[in-house]
């Protein structure tokens, strides 16, 4: 008679044989993360993950009761916030965690830059983190107008008029968002098929790719660190060490999330009118306010070009700085790693700056 023990050994060669178990449990046992002062830095991957998670969890939840239909969205965020039992509760879980996502990406964007971590090996992983990045903030747009009030109606509509002042493809990129030259149902559609579709699918698949290359070529160390002798430089394994850290990192920040969102709800206004005049004071979400605020303070002309033209395009020269980095910073040089080290110090203190000032104005 075969025992239970002798059912479970077999169960287990079975499955490595399938999984290579063995070949990953090697792995995790060799892996080891660098301990130094910059440590703290390596747990924002773990903490945007889970709050990845987080996102995908809570939105297939609301899927079930939101209609993204142009006399039905408002009403069914309302039923979701009045009628569901705890619909509240993830409707603004999902809202607080976007906003936390797009805010510990960022963190974890400008840590890595600071550290260097786009170096040689790990050119692919800083781009793919890029392109995160952009897609976090993709999530953070699209799902704002879904609830059709009119704060997420006029910010949109303003978001889209910036976007078809981009030179060559922007009007045409606006009227396919749209869904024509006005925000209606179509526009409504569209942003809530890429919002629970295709940017999923894009993320998921980007997800894993970074993933990879992080296991690939594993934590990047500062500078100074890889300077130290060998005997001066201390490690920790990643399993069990580092990840039962990151784990209770992650219960810190999801429970900050659930006080957020128990005592600060997600609010939602009034049903959109896209007839009425815009409110007083109206402005995007938090993490377009850089932007925002400084086409604010463009003039309207600068010689032949219209100035908003002329922001934009500065914006995005500006950024694409991040693109070319591993190219001109490549560590043989002390004169380009500080001239790197500045441009993000200026682009992050301009990031805030503008920021700061687009709330209070």
């Amino acid at each position: 008679m075969t025992s239970s023990t002798d059912r479970s050994a077999g169960l287990m060669h079975w499955l490595d044989e399938r999984l290579g178990l063995q070949e990953a449990w090697k792995f995790a046992q060799k892996k080891q993360v660098p301990i130094h002062k910059h440590s703290v830095w390596y747990y924002m991957g773990g903490i945007a993950l889970m709050l990845m998670v987080i996102q995908f969890a809570s939105g297939v939840l609301l899927m079930v009761y939101y209609v993204p239909g142009l006399q039905a969205a408002h009403a069914s965020i309302l039923r979701i916030n009045s009628q569901v039992d705890f619909g509240w509760f993830f409707r603004s879980l999902h809202s607080w965690g976007a906003n936390l996502l797009i805010a510990v990406l960022m963190v974890h964007l400008f840590s890595a830059y600071f550290m260097k971590a786009y170096r040689k090996p790990r050119e692919f992983t800083w781009y793919t983190g890029l392109v995160l990045m952009i897609l976090a903030l993709a999530f953070g747009f699209t799902g704002y107008l879904l609830p059709w009030d009119d704060v997420s109606f006029f910010a949109t509509k303003i978001g889209l008029d910036i976007a078809s002042k981009m030179p060559l493809v922007g009007e045409q990129v606006a009227v396919l968002l749209r869904g024509g030259h006005n925000i209606g149902q179509a526009t409504i559609s569209r942003f809530f098929v890429i919002h629970v579709a295709v940017l999923p699918l894009l993320t998921l698949g980007l997800m894993g790719l970074h993933l990879l290359f992080v296991q690939m070529h594993g934590m990047s160390e500062p500078v100074y660190f890889k300077k130290l002798e060998a005997a001066k430089r201390t490690y920790e394994k990643f399993f069990p060490n580092f990840l039962l850290k990151d784990v209770l990192v992650w219960l810190l920040a999801f429970n900050g999330l659930a006080a957020l969102v128990t005592f600060m709800p997600w609010g939602l206004g009034p049903e959109a009118d896209p007839f009425a005049p815009a409110p007083v004071g109206i402005k995007p979400e938090w993490y377009f306010l850089a932007p925002f605020q400084f086409l604010k303070i463009i003039p309207a002309q600068i010689g032949p070009v219209e100035g908003e033209l002329f922001g934009a395009l500065l914006m995005v020269l500006f950024c694409c700085g991040l693109v070319i980095v591993p190219f001109f910073d490549k560590g043989d040089s002390p004169a380009r790693a500080k001239t790197a080290t500045y441009y993000g110090v200026v682009l992050v203190l301009a990031i805030i700056v503008f920021t700061i000032w687009g709330a209070l104005s």
